[in-house]
Order: structure tokens, then C-alpha cells, then sequence
């Protein structure tokens, strides 16, 4: 009996998801203790985030996407901040996040955080938008670990 070895991308796919079960394994803050872990429920895909943002709303998310529009800023107390467009083929949302921009234009990343459906700074409304507690580039993987 012949057994096939699995593909590349099937090695590739199984990698990813130890990955990401070993960034998530550390501290991650929820909202409340009903808030169910972005580890425990998995990626989300934007599309879903953005057909149904109320079900998501203050709730911490774990999303992937290609990094875009990336703009350096400070917040009022002085800090490093950094905000950026994720987009994948089914829609885009902002991304904000405290620290120095550790991703580049055009870079894969997996995003974890907090969603808001609508936040307001000033006059000016903002909807769809994960304060980021952690972003990860995907595009730095050691492929070399594959197979």
C-alpha cells in the first residue's frame, strides 16, 4: 500500500495553524470573562466583520490581510502610534495600534484585537476598526521549516 506524502501548500497550511496556536498561547486580555478568546474562535474573515459588526462589536478578533496605507502618528501622551488599511479579497477595515510600526506596505500580517463597529474621535465617526494588540507579519515566516 502506497501512503502520499502531503503537498507543500498542505505542510505550508498545517504550519500556519501551530504558528498561530503558539502566538496565541501567551497573555491575551479579553473584555469581560463571556468574552471568548480570538485564539478560541479562530481567524475571522473581514467579510464576516463587516456583514454582521454588531455581533462582533468590543470584541477581541483575530483577523489576516495584506497591509496597506501604512501612517506613522503620536497620540496625545507622546507615544509612538501607527494605524494601516488590512484588505483582503473581500473588503478592507483600519487598524490602529500604540508602538512603533513593525509592518510594511504590501506585507501579510495576522492582526489581534478589539473591534468597534464605531467609534467617534472628535466630530469625526470612525467605523470598523480593530485596536490591534498584536500584529504579526506572515511574510517573515521561515519557510525553510515547510518541508
Amino acid at each position: 500500500m502506497m501512503t502520499r506524502r502531503p503537498s507543500i501548500s498542505q505542510v505550508f497550511v498545517a504550519f500556519i495553524v501551530v504558528f498561530l496556536l503558539l502566538i496565541s498561547a501567551g497573555p491575551f486580555p479579553t473584555g469581560s470573562i463571556n468574552t471568548i478568546p480570538a485564539a478560541a474562535a479562530g481567524i475571522i474573515e473581514i467579510a464576516e466583520l463587516l456583514a454582521h459588526p454588531e455581533q462582533y462589536d468590543h470584541q477581541d478578533v483575530m483577523v489576516t490581510g495584506k497591509v496597506m496605507n501604512v501612517q506613522l502618528a503620536t497620540n496625545r501622551q507622546g507615544q509612538p502610534a501607527y494605524g494601516f488599511l488590512l484588505q483582503d479579497q473581500a473588503g478592507t477595515l483600519k487598524v490602529v495600534s500604540l508602538g512603533q510600526a513593525e509592518v510594511r506596505e504590501g506585507d501579510q500580517v495576522i492582526v489581534e484585537g478589539v473591534f468597534s463597529r464605531l467609534r467617534q474621535v472628535g466630530r469625526t465617526l470612525v467605523y470598523n476598526e480593530i485596536k490591534a494588540l498584536s500584529v504579526k507579519p506572515l511574510t517573515r515566516l521561515n519557510l525553510d521549516l515547510v518541508g
